[in-house]
């Protein structure tokens, strides 16, 4: 479990091609801090630690992952956002999230406002992941609150200080990132359909 708030921004150092896996080496302060076998989100997938170097970290994500998440488009020198698990007891400064991406979505709209920036992600709505006004998202691994809500898109409102502690001053129009619904509203939608 994650709570969506980024502790570090990790550099993409070394990306090996494993028969379907993908072996991905980050660089970053966080990582003389893990352990072998840790559970870190990088953009919001939860990857296990499997190897560790000087300020390094190396974790596998297999074919499912690849195909789910945005993981398979990263390229050396490209910036993550890193969160360990949550602790039992600490405070939850974010959401409840698994580490567990629902699908793709795609930057529509990238608006600079004073002070701040309006980030709009449309997303393929037949899968049945929806958003409501003023709910929890999980974008790249970042908790937000959502804002203009419609079936397939919604916005997201992004302070300065999330934009430069987070991936979200490299995102683009175009660019694909990786969504996580609110866990809690995916249950009681689950629930509704019965």
């Amino acid at each position: 479990m994650f709570t969506g708030i980024i502790e570090e921004l990790g550099e993409i150092t070394d990306l090996v091609r494993d028969q379907d896996n993908l072996h991905i080496t980050v660089k970053s302060q966080l990582s003389k801090e893990l352990k072998i076998d840790q559970s870190l989100a990088h953009n919001g997938v939860c990857l296990t630690v499997v190897k560790l170097g000087d300020n390094t970290h190396t974790i596998t994500a297999i074919k499912e992952t690849i195909d789910k998440s945005n993981i398979g488009n990263l390229r050396i020198g490209a910036k993550v956002n890193l969160e360990r698990a949550m602790q039992l007891g600490a405070r939850l400064d974010g959401h409840i999230v698994q580490g567990h991406v629902d699908q793709t979505a795609v930057c529509t709209e990238v608006k600079e406002l004073e002070g701040s920036w309006l980030y709009t992600f449309s997303y393929d709505n037949s899968y049945n992941n929806l958003t409501i006004e003023k709910g929890s998202i999980t974008v790249n691994g970042v908790s937000l609150t959502v804002v203009n809500s419609k079936p397939g898109s919604f916005s997201v409102a992004i302070i300065p200080y999330t934009y430069e502690h987070t991936n979200f001053h490299q995102i683009k129009v175009n660019d694909m990132i990786n969504l996580e619904f609110d866990v809690i509203g995916k249950y009681v939608a689950r629930l509704m359909e019965n």
